[in-house]
């Protein structure tokens, strides 16, 4: 199995289980708001207790959204959904009190700026909180007991490599348990000479052969353990091998000197890690944010372009009759690869020798229809479906074919870290003029730089440049 083609099966589990999270926190979160609701309303709870007069149930109900959301925003930002905090729910408990507080407070105002009438009572506040927290901790405890008694549990957990053959190597080896959320696969030596019996089951081979070990063992992160005893060179290489296949790459920090941004320390048991994690759609909110404007982007596109796609395949058929839409094997996230869809805008069998090109100024396989399609990207509105499904973001680096890949990701410095996110109808590099035949490099420069500065006012800023960029359109 080539890393192209390579799609690893926890990623999906990974964000199915996330999801799960989220739906049922949001779930806990309204239940426990209804039964503050409740315990108020009844006549048991408050025997004696002067004004316990509520509002009308419709006004509380849309109290309780109100508040269910601010406390959801709140979880959903602070880390709560990554996998190790899913199995190990007491790391992140406190992390449940501040968006709780900001809920209160916000109820207050709320209370008294509208002045319901009769008012909320004071004593509805603190018994939503608890009541509230409560059910988090909770359906925490649940998801989690769940997640480690079943063999979900296994196929989420991430294989990690480990680079170096020395003392740290072996105190990552025995930090990774078998409650651990990731999974020591074995190492590579980078050192000499390999002082420490206990690994020598687990070698996998040498430093020439890196990027080979981490495709065959379907590797997920891989760890340089014993840096100083390779120059700045080597240290590129295994971060760009790492980049090939698609394997997250993080070091012990001996130095900082590496290319590219987003370096947060991590920790696995007592030894200090230095990893390229945080890039900005790398957080769930950012990505859910993200997939929320694809969604109703692609149904407002996928309208208001049916007319287009059905008056321009008239006439791609009347010029050449054959099929309208064109179909295309590219290369999407982390390697997966999905059938980009255009409005076909070449003659039939315009690569009838098989072999990939970029179209050239005046390309005499153009249609006429299909050169008016190109200048103005109408070949590309159907691509809106694309989206729809998740195989493509309205913004993004630009998704290549599989065969150009395989020449690029060596020759230009890293190009694969391009396949970090969905790949876009649009993206920076193209609204600044770096489409189709252009400098690869200058490309390859602006979509790292949208990965890392990327923002939803960012995405829209693009899809408004988008309509006014047409240079290189061929």
């Amino acid at each position: 199995m080539t890393s192209e083609s390579k799609n690893r099966p926890s990623e999906a589990l990974a964000d199915f289980v996330s999801m799960t999270a989220i739906l049922g926190d949001f779930a806990m979160i309204v239940l426990g708001f209804i039964l503050a609701d409740l315990l108020c309303r009844s006549n048991w709870i408050h025997a004696g207790v002067e004004n316990r007069s509520m509002p009308s149930v419709a006004e509380s109900y849309r109290l309780i959204l109100f508040g269910s959301v601010i406390v959801f925003w709140g979880l959903a930002g602070r880390n709560i959904y990554q996998l190790r905090n899913l199995l190990f729910p007491s790391r992140v408990w406190h992390k449940f009190l501040k968006p709780l507080l900001v809920s209160l407070l916000a109820f207050i105002s709320f209370d008294l700026a509208v002045r319901m009438d009769p008012p909320i009572p004071w004593f509805y506040f603190p018994y939503a909180a608890l009541l509230v927290l409560f059910n988090l901790c909770l359906w925490h405890l649940l998801l989690s007991w769940i997640i480690q008694h079943s063999t979900v549990f296994a196929r989420l957990r991430r294989r990690v490599v480990v680079i170096g053959g020395g003392s740290q190597t072996r105190q990552i080896q025995a930090a990774l348990g078998p409650k651990s959320d990731l999974e020591f696969v074995g190492w590579v030596q980078a050192i000499r000479p390999n002082q420490i019996a206990a690994l020598d089951p687990y070698r996998l081979g040498g430093l020439h052969e890196l990027e080979s070990i981490l495709r065959t063992h379907a590797a997920d992160i891989a760890i340089l353990a014993e840096s100083d005893s390779l120059q700045r060179e080597g240290v590129l290489a295994v971060a760009k091998a790492c980049e090939n296949e698609h394997v997250q790459f993080e070091m012990v920090p001996h130095f900082f000197d590496i290319l590219v941004s987003g370096l947060r320390p991590d920790r696995i048991g007592q030894i200090e890690l230095l990893g390229v994690n945080s890039l900005p759609l790398g957080g769930y909110r950012n990505r859910f944010a993200k997939r929320t404007l694809d969604v109703a982007g692609a149904l407002v596109g996928l309208v208001l372009s049916a007319p287009l796609i059905l008056a321009f395949g008239a006439l791609v058929f009347w010029e050449s009759p054959g099929p309208v839409l064109f179909k295309q094997v590219r290369q999407g996230r982390n390697g997966k690869l999905f059938h980009i869809i255009k409005i076909r805008s070449m003659r039939i069998n315009a690569e009838i020798d098989g072999a990939p090109q970029w179209a050239q100024p005046n390309d005499q396989r153009r249609l006429r229809v299909g050169a008016f399609m190109r200048k103005w990207n109408i070949d590309e509105v159907p691509q809106f479906w694309n989206v729809l499904v998740g195989d493509m973001s309205l913004v993004g680096p630009r998704p290549e074919r599989p065969e150009l890949i395989a020449r690029f990701k060596s020759k230009f410095p890293h190009y694969q870290a391009r396949h970090m996110c969905q790949p876009g109808m649009t993206g920076w590099a193209q609204v600044n003029g770096w489409r189709g035949n252009t400098d690869l490099e200058q490309r390859v420069r602006h979509d790292i730089w949208y990965l890392e500065n990327w923002s939803i006012w960012l995405d829209i800023r693009i899809m408004l440049l988008t309509f006014f960029s047409r240079e290189n359109a061929y």
